[in-house]
């Protein structure tokens, strides 16, 4: 899936096969990142992908080959569609095939070597010819690997089973060939090949299990790839014509019926309807649209038609542009998985080692046949050290956090911010189109007699149908919702600074400041307590005047958001420190805070100032969220511990923050904040059980429970586990290490359940 952000530079994603723990993703990258041309290079477990920003001249096929070598399957992902790619797929099929193949046939085996009742001459031929193709054909993958690993120097997961199943098929096949040797030197001539068998087995089972709950987890990009509509009607030479989406162009008119998706996006033309945005916002509520009003690709609508003018097509549409931020933000890494990955590089070489120690160790001091214990616990340590849930503890988490995320309208660019996000202390909140509407609206209206509001309110309108200015459109929208007439004004002249002059039904009507009253000489005494109370609540104040005579005082406001003080409350409630940062006047701004409950207020702020005001947060050792509309908030955005832009998807606001709240709503940041706070308490979770879990039982693979048993008294049903000494039995540990990478994806896919907390405001 190429991408662009650097105009000197792509980024191309490849599906990869064959990884298995923290190691191969390690070796993947080391494959890739000294290639001629590479920038960087990630690669994710969880999602089986390598995102690679390479030069426009770097040969793809160098990259392919390079991962190739290093013993792992590679394919170019063209698309988002191909995200639930072939390759995968295949991968799946063929591990459910050999996993059924050879659970069977180990379990044959394991019949045959443990009952009397099939004894015969050639029974080991026949075990021995039953455990072949489960060694080197449903186990060619770990060989693969390990060759792979072996030729650049390094051990892996696959080295641990391919050395650790090899030993006990070897041993098993030279007893089948020279019995008489073994016996005669005190070895033991046990055959394993049920041992080998029923490993590798078990190891597959634990391979598709988790294959298949890994695939659960990328289920919000399947979702979102699942909305795109395939036809368009588009309407050529006056006629509908059903063509498919991807011959839709930009500046062509569509029409979009009840029940259909609108293809891609665009703005509304004709018509009206209410469209179902959920699937981008979270929203459940409906969103009327009209003329001029801008739709978005895979958005449902329900009730009337329109028809639209295409703006974005393609790749530029919202909906592919988010599913590139969610598949990057997936791919991505977070530092403590960094960490994992250091560990993991070094864990496998010293499992080795600790198995030889353990093999001697008991081949010295072991019981009779010394031989057998030492080399089954050697084989018990290499399968049990397995670090398969070390690599999966991250990234899986990671997955579902983001896809969540993204259920809820929340985006999140990568995991690095989605781990600082928990860090956070202060959040600090911009005023206007962030706590606020963003648009004035009228808030009071006061008229005076013989005037009643109405009139006063039809008369303003009528006075303003001519003017382009925000305050006046607001007067005039607000007059039609009420359904007054307001006729066309017979004279009309705007007052830059000041209002306006007109002239409606015969009458001079003048609306506009105070200053422009005392101009004209209009007495305004029995408004000014009025208009003082409303500048205080940091209202812009307009006084109507009909024939020099004052008839009505007006407020308009940008007013908070129905969801503000909730929001904030919940912050507060959570420990953060709350402050809102806003250009507006210290007055204006002290009563929105106050309407918010937010104690701190910073005013008269430029901004290019903002990121200044960051700083000093910072510098006070707070870890800064800022929250604005991702435009002109950007340097502070940029400058900020993490960034949350307010936005409906547009580029800037997905471009800008680290986070972007598609629904521009307040309780977006509450609910980022604790899905990233649950989120990593997961990671956190899936590391401390992946370390516990080597940490406990590699010292009871390598017979640590000896001492307390060195007597062959082992209770007898406990035997099956740990034999008569206390050493773990190899299939039992390949078992364990299986259960125990299903376990940290199940506990990563928890996350699923995540629901936003109800908001209620402090009263």
């Amino acid at each position: 899936m190429p991408g662009n952000d650097n105009p000197a530079t792509v980024k191309t994603t490849f599906s990869v096969s064959g990884m298995s723990c923290a190691s191969c993703v390690s070796r993947v990258e080391k494959s890739l990142q000294n290639l001629p041309g590479v920038v960087s290079v990630s690669v994710n477990l969880a999602s089986s992908r390598a995102v690679v920003e390479h030069t426009v001249e770097a040969d793809t096929s160098a990259l392919l080959r390079a991962v190739t070598d290093a013993g792992y399957g590679i394919e170019v992902v063209t698309a988002e569609e191909g995200r639930e790619d072939a390759a995968s797929l295949r991968e799946m099929s063929q591990l459910r095939t050999q996993f059924i193949f050879s659970l069977c046939t180990a379990a044959v085996v394991m019949l045959l070597s443990m009952t009397d009742l099939l004894n015969f001459g050639w029974k080991p031929y026949l075990l021995w010819a039953l455990a072949t193709p489960v060694q080197f054909w449903a186990g060619l993958r770990f060989y693969r690997g390990a060759w792979g690993a072996l030729k650049h120097g390094a051990a892996d997961m696959n080295t641990l089973i391919a050395v650790g199943t090899s030993a006990a098929y070897l041993y098993s096949a030279a007893v089948v060939l020279f019995p008489h040797f073994f016996a005669a030197a005190g070895m033991g001539h046990g055959l394993y090949f049920d041992t080998s068998s029923m490993i590798i087995a078990l190891i597959l089972m634990g391979r598709f299990l988790e294959s298949r709950a890994r695939g659960q987890t990328s289920e919000a990009i399947k979702k979102l790839i699942g909305l795109r509509p395939n036809t368009a009607n588009a309407v050529r030479d006056g006629k509908e014509v059903e063509v498919p989406v991807e011959q839709v162009a930009v500046g062509e008119i569509l029409l979009v019926k009840p029940g259909e998706k609108v293809p891609v996006d665009g703005v509304v033309s004709e018509g009206y309807s209410a469209v179902d945005e959920s699937m981008f916002t979270g929203e459940s509520m409906p969103v009327e649209k009209k003329q001029g009003d801008s739709v978005t690709g895979a958005t449902l609508n329900l009730t009337g038609s329109f028809k639209f003018r295409v703006t974005r097509v393609g790749r530029d549409t919202v909906l592919s542009r988010i599913i590139r931020l969610v598949d990057e933000a997936q791919g991505s890494k977070a530092p403590i998985q960094r960490m994992a990955d250091i560990i993991a590089g070094y864990f496998v070489p010293a499992v080795i080692a600790i198995a030889f120690i353990t093999f001697f160790i008991w081949l010295i001091i072991g019981p009779q046949p010394s031989f057998v214990y030492a080399l089954l616990n050697f084989v018990a340590v290499l399968i049990i050290a397995c670090p398969c849930a070390l690599g999966l503890a991250t990234p899986t988490a990671i997955i579902v956090g983001t896809g969540k995320g993204a259920q809820y309208g929340i985006l999140i660019k990568n995991g690095e911010a989605l781990e600082r996000t928990q860090s956070i202390t202060t959040v600090m909140l911009d005023k206007t189109g962030t706590l606020t509407q963003g648009r004035p609206l009228l808030t009071d209206i006061k008229a005076f007699p013989p005037f009643s509001q109405d009139e006063a309110l039809r008369l303003a309108a009528a006075a303003e149908r001519n003017s382009e200015h925000p305050l006046a459109l607001t007067i005039v929208s607000f007059v039609r919702e009420k359904g007054l007439d307001a006729p066309a004004p017979s004279t009309f002249r705007a007052l830059p600074g000041l209002g306006i002059d007109a002239g409606v039904e015969g009458r001079s009507i003048t609306l506009g400041n105070s200053t422009l009253m005392r101009e004209r000489g209009i007495d305004t005494g029995a408004a000014d307590k009025e208009a003082e109370v409303l500048w205080n609540q940091g209202k812009t104040v307009l006084f109507l005047s009909v024939d020099n005579r004052i008839a009505a005082v007006l407020a308009l406001a940008d007013t908070l958001k129905p969801e503000a003080a909730a929001s904030v409350s919940a912050l507060k409630n959570m420990g953060f420190r709350v402050v809102m940062l806003t250009g507006d006047n210290a007055r204006a701004a002290g009563y929105i805070a106050a309407q918010a409950g937010i104690d701190g207020v910073i005013a008269d702020v430029l901004p290019e100032n903002k990121s200044s005001e960051v700083i000093k947060l910072q510098k006070e050792g707070q870890v800064v969220a800022m929250v604005g509309d991702g435009i002109n908030d950007a340097p502070a955005l940029a400058q900020a511990d993490i960034g949350i832009a307010m936005g409906t998807g547009t580029d800037v606001a997905m471009e800008t923050g680290d986070i972007t709240l598609m629904r521009g709503d307040l309780s977006g940041i509450v609910t980022a904040i604790s899905l990233s706070r649950q989120t990593v308490k997961t990671i956190k979770q899936n590391l401390f059980w992946a370390f516990a879990y080597n940490v406990i039982l590699i010292p009871v693979a390598a017979g640590i429970l000896y001492p307390f048993f060195s007597a062959g008294n082992v209770p007898p049903g406990l035997q099956f586990i740990f034999g008569r000494y206390g050493f773990l039995n190899p299939m039992l540990a390949a078992l364990a290490m299986a259960a125990s990478s299903v376990t940290v994806v199940s506990n990563s896919l928890r996350l699923r359940g995540f629901k936003p907390v109800a908001l209620t405001a402090e009263k």
